[in-house]
Order: C-alpha cells, then structure tokens, then sequence
C-alpha cells in the first residue's frame, strides 16, 4: 500500500511536455518546504492505495502519454515506484524537486521522463542546492530530463548564471517558469523577457513556459 492524495487523468501544464495527457499519481510529503509551493500533500485525507490498484487506473485511461508521479517528493518512495513501474503499461515521468540523487540512482533505470527542478534560494526562501543538482543531473542526464527553474523578480544574476552553467555541463534543456499566485503571473511581461534574454546569453536551450494548465482552469 502506498500513500497517495490524488489520482486524476488530466492535462500537463509545465515544460516542454506541455498539452499531453497524463495520469498523474500524487504522492504524500516532502523533503522540502519552497515559499512558493501552493500544493496539499499532506497525509492526512490522504487514501491508501494497492499497486494493483493504481495499475488498473492506468490501464483505464491508457490513451494518456504516460503517468506522472508527483508530489510532494516521488524519490521518497523508491520501493514503491520500483514496483509499480513494473506492472504498469504506461512510460513513468517522474516529477521532482532534484534534491535526492541517492533516491534517483536507486530507480533510475524505471524512469522515462524526468522534470528536475532547480531550486533558487530567490523564490524558496531556503538554501542554495547547487551541490545535490550537479549529483542529481550527472545521474539523470542519460535520461530523457529536462530542468525546471521557478522565478520570479527577486532572481539574482548569480542564480541565472548557476543554473544555467549547469544546464549546460550536462545538455539539458531549462524551463523558465514564471511563479504564479492563482491565475495570476507574479512577474511582468517585460521582466520575464529580460530574464528568457539573460539566460539565452548564456546557454541556448532554455525556454519560458508558464503554468499552462493554470489557463486551460484543469488540475
């Protein structure tokens, strides 16, 4: 049995996967606690749910692309991803704070897709995690990754400079996402295309996607 808070086929709204359709497999806890995480996944009014379960609800929605575990923190339940990739029929794409490169390496080879994020202490309000990126893309990227960054106009030229170099060692695409509150951008149109701008400076592969599902009012 696995905690899960939700699971809901629905719309992709975030990076370079946007528009697809998923099953997405909501997980409880997290090892982090970012400023901007406007996502319950508590334990409590969580359900419990078999493997068997969640592969059934799969193989009822298998016109979706593949099935998004997300959370929360997914790497917290390495024994249960292992399992249950190998029993469902859908490719896993595995949603991530990119913190727990001991955690990946253990179910790496289970994994299709991976969205990392880069966490920047600008928006979260926490500490730098430079050192457990660099651990977590030097596993990751033989895989099919991509990175992930949420920004806002308190990004700092020492954050945009990181993670961007750190895109580049590994040749990973970067996600520029602007942080929301609601429906609502945090950032103006012209800062957004300042920061896009500084980052292209840098290295070519990055992009400004917004919460698109946010727009399209689907979970």
């Amino acid at each position: 049995m696995v905690k899960v808070k939700e699971i809901f086929a629905s719309i992709q709204g975030e990076g370079p996967y946007v528009g697809y359709k998923q099953v997405f497999i909501r997980l409880c806890s997290c090892n982090l606690k970012c400023g901007y995480c406007d996502t319950d996944f508590d334990k409590k009014k969580a359900y419990d749910y078999s493997i068997d379960e969640l592969v059934e609800y799969v193989k009822n929605n298998n016109n979706c692309h593949s099935v998004s575990l997300t959370g929360g923190e997914p790497l917290l339940y390495v024994d249960f991803i292992k399992e249950f990739a190998q029993k469902t029929p859908l490719p896993l794409y595995l949603e991530t704070n990119g913190t727990l490169y001991s955690e990946l390496g253990q179910v790496i080879d289970y994994i299709t897709y991976i969205s990392a994020d880069i966490k920047i202490p600008s928006t979260t309000g926490m500490r730098d995690f430079w050192k457990e990126h660099e651990r977590f893309f030097e596993i990751a990227s033989h895989k099919e990754v991509f990175a992930k960054a949420v920004f806002d106009e308190n990004i700092t030229k020492t954050e945009i400079d990181k993670m961007c170099n750190l895109c580049m060692k590994y040749d990973i695409e970067l996600i520029l996402q602007p942080r929301m509150k609601g429906k609502f951008l945090c950032c103006e149109s012209d800062f957004m295309e300042k920061c896009l701008n500084s980052c292209l400076d840098i290295y070519p592969k990055v992009r400004l996607i917004p919460q698109v599902h946010k727009f399209l009012n689907v979970l």
